[in-house]
């Protein structure tokens, strides 16, 4: 649907949504929920509420309320329900937000995340149809947490690793929405169900541009290089492959193990930011003033200058 105030809707597969309300002021909209992909309620409810807010802080918003969107069983106990919304109350607290209310369905399985609005300036959005040629990438969470959840379910990991997973996955994108913002930051994403792989090239096809990466400068989380080799790979992950394949030029000494990490579909990833040189070291320092590591991962070339949309080499 089109509309004057309509500044961001789907064309571009953007994040979220955003609808001018005055010369100064526009709404960011979006929703986002799905079932457990860990076992503890709290911790899946916390991921959830994080995966969810990620939506308005990759646009540059600032988000302020949202409403709880609950699947579950007859036959679990009303504790569990319990504990997966007092972990999503809880991160709505670190965010400072308020969640108003929501709406619960009966369901086979378990599902749960939130529908949040927020607010931007319209001259400050942060859309992913902005990266433009000697911008560099930089990556604001490590991957791999499809490959530890994956392992985890089968019980073939160790505590320590999921724990780590887990606790990147909790971790809010503020910090990055924020020091991004303060550095005039026009173009990112975030980084989920598509991997690494898919949402850099959809944000390279929204913007009309190309990219070459170096895998070494890829952060990864502890444990998922030796799972991969292993074979402890979701189905998401693999179908992630199989589709963006196609678009990416793989260095030579890149494995298939690392072909799949680069591809691993993501719960609350980072940040993908696509920033001018100019601003990059500005953009690292309020990362790190703000508890966050960014990783410099490649950067965005023009379309002619690069072998395929996206070049992949060690």
């Amino acid at each position: 649907m089109q509309h004057d105030d309509l500044l961001v809707g789907f064309d571009t597969s953007d994040d979220a949504a955003v609808y001018r309300l005055t010369d100064d002021l526009a709404v960011v909209q979006t929703i986002d929920f799905f079932p457990p992909i860990v076992d503890d309620p709290y911790d899946f409810g916390a991921i959830a509420a994080v995966n969810a807010l990620s939506d308005v802080y990759a646009m540059g918003g600032t988000p302020l309320l949202a409403l709880n969107i609950v699947c579950f069983p007859e036959d679990l106990p009303k504790e569990v329900l319990g504990r997966m919304l007092l972990g999503g109350m809880d991160v709505a607290k670190e965010a400072g937000i308020v969640i108003a209310g929501g709406h619960t369905v009966k369901d086979r399985e378990p599902k749960y995340g939130l529908s949040v609005t927020g607010i931007v300036r319209p001259d400050s959005i942060v859309t992913n149809a902005a990266a433009a040629a000697g911008d560099d990438l930089v990556l604001t969470k490590p991957l791999g947490s499809g490959i530890i959840t994956t392992a985890a379910k089968a019980g073939v990991t160790d505590d320590a690793t999921l724990a780590g997973a887990v606790a990147t996955m909790r971790q809010l994108n503020r910090a990055g929405g924020e020091a991004m913002v303060a550095a005039g930051v026009k173009s990112a994403t975030d980084i989920t169900g598509f991997g690494l792989a898919g949402h850099m090239l959809g944000m390279l096809k929204a913007s009309g541009t190309a990219a070459k990466v170096r895998f070494p400068d890829v952060p990864l989380l502890p444990g998922v290089r030796e799972l991969a080799e292993r074979g402890v790979v979701p189905g998401g992950t693999r179908n992630n492959l199989d589709a963006f394949d196609p678009q990416i030029a793989w260095g030579d000494s890149i494995t298939d193990e690392e072909k799949l990490i680069f591809c691993d579909a993501q719960t609350s990833g980072g940040l993908l930011i696509a920033v001018p040189q100019a601003s990059t070291q500005a953009v690292l320092d309020g990362l790190a003033q703000r508890g966050v590591t960014g990783a410099v991962i490649g950067h965005v070339v023009a379309e002619e200058d690069a072998a395929n949309t996206l070049e992949v080499t060690a």
